[in-house]
């Protein structure tokens, strides 16, 4: 009996204590295509069948955990690759007062209320209200008298808590808050990390006007063909 022969008697052996094809492969080292063709007549019994296609549920589970974890961790690669960019580059980015300013002016553009004699940014993540704020303050030292806040709360938040909150991480006074603004239609109760939507008010046409024109400007200029370095 030549050598195929008794491979195939072998995967047929295999097959009838109720092997599946791939334990077969990985046992005999013959191709799965060949042993698809040997072992297509094959008979199973129910148990067998049963057992198998257990085996290949669970077969298939951890095939997409694997895949899962691959994943992740590529994932994961992809990410700390970005930050080490952007690491490397703002270890080296020098800021200045002028281009602090066109920032500052462009987010306003953006994010900022656009009504004539103030300027109003409003957000809820407290470190990047304080990060515009503290902005503002290096590049153009504003009037401390002329900021207001306004804080807009759950129903089932406390106005005085929070106000003590913004206070102390904005550095403005309390006396500079008006009346906070509670949403009556909230119903689920608020989780703890959430402080409102703090709205900061500075008052200064000059001021304003200033930056929206910086702004208006540094954006047209990107619109119209500015030379960007290469």
């Amino acid at each position: 009996m030549n050598t195929n022969n008794k491979k195939k008697e072998s995967a047929i052996a295999l097959r009838l204590k109720g092997k599946s094809i791939r334990e077969i492969e990985a046992t005999l080292k013959i191709n799965r295509s060949t042993l698809s063709g040997w072992l297509r007549n094959v008979p199973l019994t129910p148990k067998q069948k049963k057992t198998l296609y257990k085996n290949w549920l669970l077969a298939l589970q951890t095939a997409r955990l694997k895949a899962m974890a691959v994943h992740q961790r590529n994932r994961l690669e992809r990410i700390n690759k970005i930050k080490a960019d952007v690491d490397s580059f703002l270890s080296d980015f020098k800021m200045t007062k002028e281009l602090g300013q066109l920032m500052f002016a462009v987010f306003y553009l953006a994010e900022g209320t656009k009504t004539e004699g103030q300027m109003s940014f409003a957000n809820s993540n407290p470190n990047l209200l304080k990060a515009i704020l503290t902005l503002f303050r290096n590049v153009s030292i504003p009037d401390e008298s002329k900021f207001r806040c306004c804080l807009h709360l759950r129903k089932d938040q406390t106005d005085e808590k929070l106000k003590t909150f913004w206070s102390k991480l904005l550095q403005i006074p309390k006396s500079q808050f008006i009346k906070s603004q509670f949403d009556e239609r909230t119903k689920n109760k608020t989780y703890p990390d959430y402080r409102g939507v703090c709205i900061i008010y500075y008052y200064d046409t000059a001021a304003q006007r200033r930056t929206m024109y910086m702004g208006e400007t540094l954006v047209n200029q990107w619109l119209n063909g500015y030379n960007y370095p290469s």
